[in-house]
């Protein structure tokens, strides 16, 4: 794959894995092919297709676990439906939703969205401009392949992370030995539900009143439904403005504070957070004491934790409350093993062009031409990030 000559330098990279073939896992083969110093690079993606977090699942099949507090979590099952021709995993793309970035801000620096997206394109044109963004590493790609695992393994007088694949069609395994791997997997798989007094009683006396924005798709099922939305961030207020058209007026949106945008509000209220489920008349008591009963469904969208089930090996740890990544240096660099990295952690950014400048920065120190600073250095600067 193009030229190995290199400099001279800490790493010797010759083989990499990239977990996922979302916007930051093309991103990142771009730039590492690009780079022309590396003999193999792998993309091992778990859906039939490219995007992500873009690719729509359009139903779910999901229930998640109530209340969901622990990262610590085993891999997510595939769903086959019928007539589909791979297994398809969950995420949280809903059947109406537009970025919430501008196209001229969130395309990649040698790709324009086309002419006809929208400002603020629809998911369907995110979609397909990733699907054409990934034409020039789509053989790189094995699609329906979930990572298992991957570990640090002592090999031919060095140290080499080895992966433990499936196929999700034939369920065949395979393992592979590389020099540097890339996480792309993205941070929308493992969603958060905060514990709240009488959840657990309550969602087992009435399951399904409770789910997450994760397994929102669109807002006709909540049609004359009393709803709550937990929530006042982008999802929350996205999601609760789409229900509140149909659902019970008004939609209820318990929220920590006030939120400072304003969607739709002539059909919905802010209540304060929810402190104690209630078994009697279905019911919820927010903070402050007010009581509501007859509640069809709660919807929270409160985010979700990072999560990698397939690291689990690694020490020292990355993930331990799931709330964030540990560890690392700029958010990328894993200090202790720099030959791994993780992409696209930060939240609130513009995450394609983030996702170019992590990939340049990666093919460059992988290919020695570029240094990282010490180890002291960088422990330094996670402490203060």
């Amino acid at each position: 794959m193009g030229s190995i000559l290199r400099p001279t330098g800490r790493f010797n990279i010759k083989e990499i894995a990239i977990i996922g073939a979302g916007p930051s896992g093309l991103a990142a083969a771009k730039y590492l092919t690009a780079q022309g110093c590396f003999e193999r690079i792998d993309i091992l993606e778990q859906q039939s297709e490219v995007g992500g977090v873009w690719h729509y699942i359009p139903t779910s099949g999901e229930k998640v676990d109530v209340p969901s507090t622990t990262p610590h979590v085993p891999p997510e099952k595939p769903i086959w439906p019928e007539h589909w021709k791979a297994p398809l995993f969950s995420n949280p793309m809903y059947e109406h939703l537009n970025t919430n970035i501008p196209k001229d801000l969130m395309q990649f620096s040698n790709r324009p969205f086309p002419s006809k997206s929208l400002l603020f394109p629809s998911r369907q044109d995110v979609q397909e401009y990733l699907v054409q963004y990934s034409q020039e590493v789509r053989h790189l790609i094995s699609f329906s392949t979930q990572v298992e695992d991957v570990r640090l393994v002592p090999r031919d007088g060095k140290e080499q992370w080895n992966i433990t694949s499936r196929s999700t069609i034939t369920g065949e395994t395979k393992e592979g030995g590389y020099d540097a791997v890339v996480v792309a997997n993205g941070h929308y798989s493992t969603p958060f539900i905060p514990q709240v007094a009488g959840m657990e009683a309550f969602n087992a006396t009435y399951p399904g009143v409770i789910t997450h924005s994760k397994i929102y798709r669109s807002p006709e099922r909540y049609t004359g439904q009393k709803v709550i939305v937990v929530g006042s961030a982008a999802s929350g207020l996205d999601i609760g403005s789409q229900i509140s058209v149909v659902c019970k007026k008004p939609l209820l949106n318990s929220v920590q504070s006030s939120s400072t945008l304003k969607f739709c509000q002539e059909n919905k209220e802010e209540v304060p957070p929810i402190v104690e489920y209630l078994l009697e008349d279905r019911s919820v008591r927010f903070d402050g004491g007010r009581v509501e009963k007859n509640i069809d469904a709660i919807v929270y969208c409160t985010g979700y934790l990072y999560s990698y089930p397939f690291l689990k090996s690694l020490d020292p740890p990355v993930v331990t409350t799931g709330r964030r990544v540990v560890g690392l240096y700029q958010h990328l660099f894993d200090i202790a093993n720099p030959t791994l990295v993780f992409t696209a952690l930060p939240q609130k950014v513009i995450p394609f062009p983030v996702s170019e400048g992590q990939a340049a920065a990666v093919s460059n120190v992988w290919s020695n031409s570029l240094a990282l600073p010490s180890v002291e250095e960088m422990e330094e600067w996670e402490k203060k990030h």
